[in-house]
């Protein structure tokens, strides 16, 4: 029985995992008033561990079978709870083999495995796999996956699971079986399996190393006319990427599926994105300019995600602005470079100023990367996705594009096929551009949003003018004093004739330039 009162997780509290599990092989075999998973785990001691029992997550599963290297475990060699599974005794480095029954069927939370209407699918972030399966449902364990899926051949002629398909067979009694490989290690919460009767709209990308990417998009057969703008967004995303961060597509196939029972707006699994119909489907007739706009940001939101979030992901859930906040900010420069910079600006601005000022001026105020949380579902929030995306916009304006690039560059390269953290993330961008970002850092552990006021003074004798600014942060909830942040404050000079060249006392830049950018970073300066 699970406690009455849910205890709150800290930051401070972080372990390692005791074990990593370099390989991951599921099998599928879906029913209509079951499924049965089988799944074999190469576990091996994580370094530094010790001789600590093997604990993993699992609800609402039926234990089958379960089984190590091969030998089937007595009743008394494991315990099984509510919320999941302990061996006291295993071996530094062996297979763990278990077999258990679910009822996608039943599963009305949208976690895990679940049936939506005709449709199997998945939704695994940010706890859901431990409804499919014992495992280490956290995100700093990521593994190879290899995925069989066997179902009903007439029923569920489509079967998608993770990266590149290596093999389909036609079985007995009207059945059939796909097979999936992705090389690349991931975490828990990035599986995706998707089976049921769709059809696709395809295409192909072609990528900067010459590589033939294929590109489908599944959907019900009444929506197939609906998917030409999605496909569209989605190469645009794809060649925006390379050009701006240097980031090719890795897989043969990028698959996109759109449900209409789907936890959320959309889901970046590796290589098969999972929408909420609305958020791919595009029809002239029935869709405004604002929702085609919402449709081409959100796809490219998650294919971006690919690299900033799958390749390179999150340590612990404490850190979900780490892949959200800097991929908003990714998607937000694209919608700006496919449209109107400043019509997107602005656009932002209102959702920053209408929602997210109001939950950093509230009883729920909370850090880009908060301290605690009881559950990680409530941190969705505004503050983690834009208020995140407008602390990377700011590391961006005080490096520039250049030295932006040179970071964003040094933390892929550093840290692909990593579990990593906020901290990660400010340190390639340090260490890339030479700029301390110490004082910076607050960002990410004060809540609030800060106010800056300005008050000039011009002296027409000496013709200087004195511009000083000043910034305060009220109180929120567990923080009282609040640190001076620094804040890039963007400055330019208007005449008659328009922009002028903006010289400073402390200047020794001889192109005068029309455009500065000064660096508050104590509660008053001139």
């Amino acid at each position: 029985m699970r406690d009455a009162q849910p205890r709150a997780i800290y930051l401070r509290d972080y372990q390692p995992p005791a074990f990593l599990i370099e390989r991951t092989e599921l099998a599928f075999d879906l029913h209509e008033d079951h499924a049965m998973v089988t799944a074999c785990l190469h576990l091996r001691r994580n370094a530094g561990a010790g001789k600590q029992a093997l604990e993993l997550h699992g609800q609402e599963l039926e234990l089958v079978s379960i089984g190590i290297d091969d030998r089937p475990l007595a009743a008394e060699e494991y315990e099984l709870s509510d919320a999941g599974l302990r061996i006291a005794d295993v071996p530094d480095s062996f297979r763990l083999q278990s077999q258990c029954r679910i009822l996608p069927q039943n599963n009305t939370s949208l976690e895990g495995l679940y049936k939506s209407r005709t449709l199997f699918c998945t939704q695994c972030e940010a706890e859901g796999f431990r409804k499919i399966t014992w495992y280490l449902d956290r995100p700093d364990v990521m593994a190879e996956f290899e995925v069989t899926v066997e179902a009903d051949a007439a029923r569920y002629p489509v079967l998608l699971s993770n990266g590149n398909p290596l093999a389909y067979e036609t079985l007995e009694n009207g059945r059939h079986r796909a097979r999936w490989h992705d090389p690349f290690p991931k975490p828990a919460y990035l599986f995706a399996l998707v089976a049921g009767d769709l059809r696709s709209v395809d295409d192909t990308f072609v990528t900067a190393s010459g590589r033939e990417v294929a590109l489908h998009i599944h959907v019900e057969e009444k929506d197939l006319d609906k998917c030409g703008h999605a496909m569209r967004s989605l190469k645009q995303a794809m060649r925006w990427d390379e050009e701006v961060y240097g980031r090719e597509y890795d897989l043969d196939v990028f698959n996109i599926v759109a449900v209409d029972d789907f936890n959320g707006g959309a889901m970046e699994n590796k290589g098969l994105n999972i929408f909420n119909s609305s958020c791919v489907l595009c029809s002239p007739e029935i869709t405004t300019d604002a929702e085609f706009q919402n449709v081409q940001a959100i796809v490219a939101h998650e294919y971006f995600h690919n690299w900033s979030g799958n390749r390179v992901t999150c340590r612990d859930w404490f850190q979900l602005s780490l892949k959200e906040g800097f991929t908003v900010f990714r998607d937000a420069e694209f919608s700006a470079d496919m449209g109107s910079p400043t019509v997107k600006r602005v656009a932002d601005v209102n959702v920053l100023r209408n929602a997210q000022f109001a939950e950093d001026a509230g009883p729920l105020a909370h850090p880009v990367r908060p301290e605690s949380f009881i559950e990680i579902s409530n941190f969705y929030t505004v503050t983690i996705y834009e208020k995140g995306a407008e602390v990377v916009r700011m590391i961006h304006t005080l490096l520039g594009e250049e030295r932006f690039r040179a970071g964003s560059d040094l933390y892929f390269q550093r840290h692909d096929g990593q579990a990593v953290t906020c901290e990660d993330f400010v340190r390639a961008m340090e260490e890339a551009s030479g700029v301390d970002l110490q004082q910076f850092r607050r960002w990410y552990s004060q809540a609030g949003t800060p106010l800056v006021s300005a008050e000039g003074r011009y002296d027409a004798d000496a013709q200087r003018f004195f511009l000083t600014l000043r910034q305060s942060c009220p109180a929120t909830p567990g923080q009282a004093v609040k640190e001076p942040l620094v804040i890039p404050v963007a400055l330019g000079l208007l005449g008659s004739k328009g922009n002028l060249s903006l010289c400073l006392d402390t200047d020794d830049d001889a192109s005068m330039p029309t455009h500065r950018v000064l660096v508050l970073n104590e509660p008053e300066q001139t």
